[in-house]
């Protein structure tokens, strides 16, 4: 199962809105055979693991190992389970129950009524945490949402508005940190920012220092300020906008109006989800970052901390989380807290 969460890593940033999954085969206790999800609407992982066996008469006594529940229903590809049993595998050993409401526990069922012996729950933990995007969304109706932030070694996050020097983003950590970023970029859905952090910094919000597909690029400008020529109204990436002013669809460019004066995060959570939007990152700034804090919706933060002091300006975020990793980034630090409460 260790290999099966491994695999399915592989796919990170490529198979939304599916989950990842890892697939492998053992006869005999040999592996002959695995597999993992690469793109949504190409095959599953187990469709994977089967084709790449060798010699399919082997599968009659050979065990499948599947980090997610096999599926049972026809959506772009065949039923996962069908294929199972038609190759005449009779025993699958499963890491997790998909939550998703058209397969939950059904695969399992469909698996055990053609004769074959299923045991769920091998790395179970492990296996839900590989998913925790795809748990979160369909068991909250929301994206999994990273917080992300880089504060100067003295806690600031960006410097006095006076002291700037024009429209153009004032750096606290290395190229290598910046680099981790757009790694997370890439393997993230969607990134929302707030008015004063386009203002401010015009960024593009789309990967350069990486490799992969761009996010989804969400907004909040309540009065819409932005000016139309700046970068996160370009053709890199899609971008929406939540405003309190109109509501309009175009090719690359949607304007969603709420209601400013409720739950605004809550309110971007319910259109992120009816959008089918699994993860989300909020870049920031200051006071959109603990607007999220404050109403509970995130999951986890990632504080980048240079080596830099601004002395004054705006201080990062409050919050409460559990530190879960550490590490260095040349002289930068990257610290991971995970939300108890979400």
């Amino acid at each position: 199962m260790s290999r099966c969460i491994q695999l399915a890593k592989n796919g990170l940033g490529t198979t939304y809105p599916n989950p990842l999954v890892g697939s492998v085969i053992v006869h005999n206790d040999k592996i002959i055979g695995e597999g993992w999800h690469y793109k949504a609407g190409m095959p599953h992982a187990e469709v994977n693991a089967i084709k790449s066996v060798k010699n399919w008469e082997l599968l009659k006594a050979a065990t499948i190992y599947v980090s997610l529940e096999p599926c049972s229903h026809f959506g772009k590809t065949p039923p996962c389970a069908d294929l199972i049993i038609e190759s005449g595998i009779k025993k699958v050993v499963v890491g997790s129950l998909d939550p998703n409401p058209r397969v939950s526990g059904r695969g399992i069922e469909k698996l055990m009524e053609a004769g074959c012996e299923v045991i769920v729950g091998i790395l179970e933990s492990e296996s839900d945490k590989l998913n925790k995007r795809f748990f979160t969304f369909h068991q909250k109706k929301r994206p999994y949402i990273f917080l992300k932030w880089a504060q100067t070694a003295d806690g600031f996050i960006a410097p006095k508005a006076e002291t700037r020097d024009g429209v153009k983003p004032v750096w606290i950590t290395n190229e290598f940190s910046r680099q981790s970023v757009h790694k997370m970029r890439a393997e993230e859905q969607s990134i929302l920012v707030g008015t004063n952090t386009v203002l401010h910094d015009n960024p593009s919000l789309t990967v350069r220092d990486w490799a992969g597909k761009n996010p989804l690029r969400i907004v909040i400008d309540r009065e819409l300020k932005i000016p139309q020529d700046f970068s996160v109204f370009d053709d890199n990436s899609k971008t929406i906008v939540f405003n309190e002013k109109e509501t309009k669809t175009s090719e690359n460019l949607d304007f969603e109006m709420i209601n400013f004066s409720e739950a605004i995060p809550q309110q971007i959570c319910e259109v992120l989800f009816q959008r089918n939007i699994q993860s989300l990152i909020i870049e920031g700034g200051s006071k959109t970052l603990q607007t999220f804090i404050d109403a509970n919706l995130w999951d986890e933060a990632f504080v980048f901390n240079g080596t830099t002091n601004f002395m004054e300006g705006v201080k990062g975020p409050n919050f409460k989380g559990v530190l879960i990793s550490e590490e260095k980034i040349k002289k930068d630090r990257l610290r991971i807290f995970k939300n108890l409460k979400s």
